[in-house]
Order: C-alpha cells, then sequence, then structure tokens
C-alpha cells in the first residue's frame, strides 16, 4: 500500500487520489495527516503539502484539493515530456505539476461551474474547455498522467504493486427514433408526405409508402443488423431508448405504441437496454420519473443507466437529479460537436458535486467518440484519424473506450456505415 502524508485530508484530496491510483494504476492508497505514522511507514510513501518532511517522494500541492467551493483559478500550461499539465509545483518536487490538483480540475468539470458561453442549446461547449483551448481535447491526459506516474514511482519503489487492468470497447447505441416511417400514426405520416411534396423529394415520398406497405424494411429498423454485428465480435451492446412525449426535439413515435415496446423488449433479449432522457428532462425531476417509469415497464427491470438526448448536459443539475432518484450511471460525458474526452479520463468516475463537496454513488462514463459529431469534421480522412488516435490513446492506457451511434448509422441508406464498421474492427478486441 503506498501511504500518503498530507496536512489536511479533504474530500478532494481522497476523491482524486483513489481515482488515480485505486480505479486507473489498480493499487492500494492511504491517507495520514499524523507525522509519526508517515514515518515509521515501511512501505511506499509520498508526501502531498507544501514542504517535503525528508527524503520521501514528495509532490508539491496546490490549494485547489484544500478549498472549497469554485474560485477564479489560473491557468498556464506547460509540459511533462510530450504531455501537456498545469499546476506547476517547481524545482524541490519529484513531479513537473500537481497531478492531483490538476486532474480533480479536470474530472470534476470545475471548469464548467465557471461562467462561460453556452451553444444554442443551452449546453457547454468544447470550444469554452481547457483541452481544446490547448490541443489536448483528444487525448485521456489524466490517465497518461497517472501512467507516467506510475513509471516514476516504480523507479522510486520497485517494491510498489500494480495490478494491471484490461482494455475495454463498448458500444451505445442511441435509439431517438426508432422507425423512419412505420407507426408513427396517420397525421405525422400525412404531414410528412406533404413536406415531401412541397420540398419535391419524390425518392423518399415512393420510400416512405414502400415501407408503410410492406415492399421494403423501415430504413431504421437496424436492431438485428447490430444483434448480428455485437454477436460475431462478442460484445454486449447498449441500447438506449427515447421514451419521451413528442416534441419539438424529441420525435419517437409513444412509448404506448404495441409495436414500440414490443421492439424494446426484444432487443433487451439480447443487450442492455437504457433511458435516453428527452431534451428537457434533466431539469426536471417528475419528467425524469415518468420516461423511467415507461421503460422499466416496458423491460419489466429496474432502470438505472441513463443517457441525455442532445447530449444536454447541465452540470449540476442534471447530476444532481440523477443522484436524487438514484441512479447507478450516466453515459452523457462527451460533446456533441467534438471528438474528445470532455473530462479528460477514460476511466469511469463517481461524480464529485462541488456544491456539497462530496463524491456521489453516480459513475460517470467518458464517451469521446459519438456519431453526431462526424458531420462537423471537414473530410472522412480527418474524422478517421481522430478517431484512430483516439482509439489507440485509450489502449494505451488499457482504458473503456466509448462509441456512442444512432441506430440509423448502419442503415441502408447510411453514408457512416463503413465508419462504425473500420472502428468495431479496429478496436472490438
Amino acid at each position: 500500500m503506498l501511504l500518503v502524508y498530507t496536512h489536511k485530508i479533504t474530500p478532494r484530496v481522497a476523491y482524486i487520489f483513489k481515482h488515480i491510483f485505486v480505479r486507473i494504476l489498480k493499487t492500494e492508497v492511504g491517507f495520514t495527516s499524523k507525522i509519526e505514522e508517515f514515518v515509521a511507514h515501511s512501505g511506499p510513501k509520498m508526501s502531498y503539502t507544501r514542504q517535503q518532511l525528508g527524503k520521501e517522494f514528495f509532490v508539491r500541492s496546490q490549494d485547489l484539493l484544500f478549498e472549497q467551493g469554485i474560485s477564479d483559478v489560473n491557468i498556464h500550461m506547460s509540459n511533462w515530456g510530450a504531455t501537456p499539465c498545469f499546476f506547476a509545483t517547481g524545482d524541490n518536487s519529484d513531479l513537473p505539476f500537481d497531478i492531483f490538483a490538476a486532474s480533480f480540475y479536470l474530472i470534476s468539470r470545475y471548469e464548467e461551474y465557471l461562467p462561460h458561453v453556452k451553444d444554442e442549446h443551452g449546453r457547454f461547449p468544447a470550444s469554452e474547455s481547457l483541452a481544446f483551448q490547448y490541443g489536448f481535447l483528444e487525448d485521456p491526459v489524466v490517465d497518461l498522467w497517472a501512467f507516467k506516474l506510475k513509471e516514476v514511482l516504480v523507479q522510486r519503489f520497485p517494491e510498489a504493486s500494480f495490478e494491471t487492468r484490461e482494455y475495454r470497447f463498448v458500444p451505445l447505441v442511441d435509439v431517438p427514433v426508432a422507425f423512419s416511417y412505420r407507426k408513427k400514426g396517420l397525421l405525422r405520416t400525412l404531414s410528412g408526405t406533404l413536406r415531401d411534396f412541397f420540398s419535391f423529394r419524390i425518392k423518399k415520398s415512393i420510400e416512405r409508402y414502400s415501407v408503410l406497405f410492406g415492399f421494403r424494411p423501415d430504413p431504421l429498423d437496424t436492431f438485428e443488423a447490430f444483434r448480428r454485428v455485437f454477436k460475431e465480435y462478442g460484445l454486449q451492446g447498449q441500447f438506449f431508448f427515447l421514451m419521451a412525449n413528442y416534441s419539438a426535439y424529441d420525435h419517437n413515435i409513444s412509448s404506448n405504441n404495441p409495436r414500440f415496446r414490443s421492439l424494446i423488449k426484444s432487443v433487451s433479449d439480447y443487450n442492455l437496454v437504457s433511458l435516453m432522457l428527452s431534451y428537457n428532462g434533466s431539469l426536471d425531476m417528475q419528467t425524469i420519473k415518468k420516461e423511467r417509469k415507461r421503460l422499466s415497464e416496458t423491460i419489466h427491470r429496474p432502470v438505472n443507466r441513463v443517457r441525455q438526448h442532445f447530449t444536454k448536459l447541465h452540470i449540476p443539475e442534471s447530476y444532481r437529479n440523477l443522484v436524487e432518484l438514484e441512479f447507478k450511471e450516466d453515459f452523457t460525458m462527451g460533446y456533441p460537436r467534438n471528438l474528445g474526452f470532455r473530462a479528460s479520463t477514460c476511466t469511469p468516475f463517481y461524480y464529485y458535486d462541488i456544491g456539497f463537496e462530496v463524491q456521489t454513488p453516480l459513475k460517470v462514463y467518458s464517451v469521446p467518440i459519438g456519431d453526431q459529431a462526424f458531420k462537423h469534421y471537414e473530410s472522412e480522412q480527418m474524422l478517421m484519424e481522430k478517431i484512430m488516435h483516439i482509439g489507440n490513446e485509450v489502449k494505451r492506457v488499457k482504458g473503456t473506450f466509448m462509441m456512442a451511434v444512432r441506430n440509423s448509422i448502419i442503415s441502408t441508406t447510411s453514408n457512416r456505415k463503413e465508419i462504425f464498421q473500420v472502428v468495431i474492427n479496429e478496436f472490438s478486441r
């Protein structure tokens, strides 16, 4: 066990040290604020404070982990080898920067509590993030830092023990609309027909009625195709179904539709089925309860995993609602228009509520690849280069690589099907 001395064991200190040592590096860590206990410890040990006690491994601490609430933070970027870093520590520290304060700043989403410009949907855009501005959005720098720290510690303490964690690839399938044309009801079918007519979309109108009369399958009915792909590669997919009322941004068919309910049940026989919250759902407790109940009654199981439609994640409000309703896992930690790591880690972590200074039971998964972002890249070559870089970086640190796609990505009309297939081939094993 690595023993850490610090002058004050705060919730922030315990939280981030456990994330780095226990969840990423797979080793035990303990804490003490008693010098005599620290001196008597015969195993690997580290001090995390303002001044070094003796000749122990020493990381000079910044103030961030000993504060409460939010304050202005001055960020000056530097480099640790080829990896960007911040919160420099000076020459007396065994690390050139405070890895723990920097990791907490990124994982807690500290910057999302600070004043920032929102996009048209009220979301925190990637362009406002430190990672985007300094060019490390596509790197899981917290994990990269942790593995470099491990190398330094092994050199200092050859007897230190670290377990090896396993790389995982987890595909997520968003189902905001289960069918293009089927089960939409007479009114929506007629209005769609009129839009096609006045927009001169003759081919789409022909496709619509070919599907409705049973001459061809619905383009979005790709669930059996996903089942075959996941079975072939030994993957367990996770499907997120939208159970919302129809609105300007929520276009799925009625959750009471027998065919829709039957579809969800059949998908749940082979894969995990979870909830996609509606456009404004995460900010309204009653809406969350209603949509969760609809899905739970359909699959006859508890629903404890969730994603936000349109990636409408509002920190801290969205997560506080999920914690209050005892959801266990969230899969929204990504950006809608950019590929990359919103929290700069590819290791699942527990949400830390800075307002209450507490680690919550809600586990958050980073989703660096979302197909909604594909259209915001200039060329397919650039897109593939970024996807391959992200996937290889996750593999390098044996993290969890998540890719979220809509059910339309492998439809007969999709122009992104090949990208999905390449990612599955390259990163599923």
